[in-house]
């Protein structure tokens, strides 16, 4: 697939700049706010950035080797978060009804037929991924079709008017795929890179890493220099494809994403290596509380607006830091300015 992603224009930065400067403020007191009205206003060129029809997708996907004891939960419990989730009852269900971001859930790959009803994109590419510990989780022309569904998602989305994709991802398993790219993208060592994922004991930790170990010396790999798409076939599910595919799309219709947690950015990894400029158009949530995501974080460069212990997935921490983002424009649209409102400057 081909993408047009260049890094936004930056003839408008330093009137967006000037513009934050003046607000009734010592300068920069605003912090990490500063730098998302700027990206903003970066990304959709103007001096006065707006959200419009925000999104949250939520991408599912079943992987072959959760039923090899990678994770603690059972494989089904996949399929019926995704049901919690049209049901209405899930955490991210109740953040996005909070903050006013549309949601959707989207079946890249649920070892599950589910029928179609609103809130529910379907895009399945197979019934789940094959097991990584005896052959690659997808074929080149699965990763293929899952890239193109997701940017097809994105494109669709922005020609309705969005400008702010949020991303979330619910897959049993998903945490160990996520330990492989960082470890195959990034040279993070496994032992660093793998963590309890959905709460694992210490044997089955132990175990975890034993099984990953064994997946990264099958596809032989070279660790941190690993050919992006090639990492995503060999370990990837068919949500973090998908995901890749609808940032890639997105960013190339300029509009915001908003990064969740350690499987969401190992998409991002993927995708920014396709397309470095792909992080001009993020912003990165929060930092996880699994271990693998600060080198992957590392890797993107990012700092990330939260930090509060979360590993739940599905989005959470980008549906919370949305209120940053809308804090941030606010500031920049509604606050006076030292000259508006009479104020004196320091001098």
């Amino acid at each position: 697939m081909h993408f047009q992603i260049s890094a936004p224009d930056t003839g408008l930065q330093a009137a967006l700049q000037r513009k934050i400067d003046q607000k009734t403020k010592p300068l920069g007191a605003l912090g990490q706010l500063e730098d998302l009205a700027l990206q903003a206003g970066l990304v959709q060129q103007s001096l006065e950035p707006r959200l419009s029809r925000p999104h949250l997708l939520v991408f599912a996907g079943d992987h072959g080797a959760a039923r090899a004891g990678v994770s603690a939960y059972p494989q089904e419990v996949t399929w019926q978060m995704v049901e919690n989730f049209l049901a209405g009852g899930a955490a991210i269900n109740v953040f996005c009804k909070a903050h006013g971001l549309i949601l959707a859930v989207v079946d890249a790959g649920v070892a599950h037929d589910f029928a179609p009803r609103p809130g529910l994109v379907q895009a399945k590419v197979a019934p789940g991924t094959a097991n990584y510990l005896d052959a690659p989780a997808m074929s080149r022309e699965q990763l293929e079709l899952a890239l193109e569904r997701g940017a097809s998602m994105a494109r669709r989305l922005a020609g309705e008017g969005c400008n702010l994709l949020g991303f979330g991802e619910m897959g049993i398993g998903n945490t160990a795929s996520a330990s492989l790219l960082a470890h195959a993208l990034t040279g993070v060592s496994l032992e660093a890179s793998v963590g309890r994922g959905t709460g694992l004991d210490d044997a089955g930790l132990e175990k975890k890493r034993r099984l990953l170990a064994q997946a990264a010396a099958r596809a032989g790999l070279p660790a941190g220099g690993a050919d992006p798409l090639a990492a995503l076939a060999e370990f990837g599910g068919f949500e973090i494809a998908m995901m890749a595919g609808a940032m890639l799309a997105g960013a190339e219709a300029g509009m915001l994403l908003l990064i969740d947690g350690f499987i969401v950015s190992a998409a991002a990894l993927v995708a920014a290596r396709l397309h470095p400029a792909l992080v001009d158009y993020c912003v990165f949530c929060h930092r996880s509380a699994e271990p693998g995501h600060q080198a992957v974080l590392d890797a993107l460069g990012a700092r990330p607006l939260l930090d509060l212990g979360l590993r739940l997935g599905e989005g959470t921490g980008a549906a919370l830091a949305y209120p940053l983002l809308q804090s941030a424009l606010a500031f920049l649209n509604e606050m006076a300015s030292f000259e508006s409102a009479g104020v004196a400057e320091k001098s």
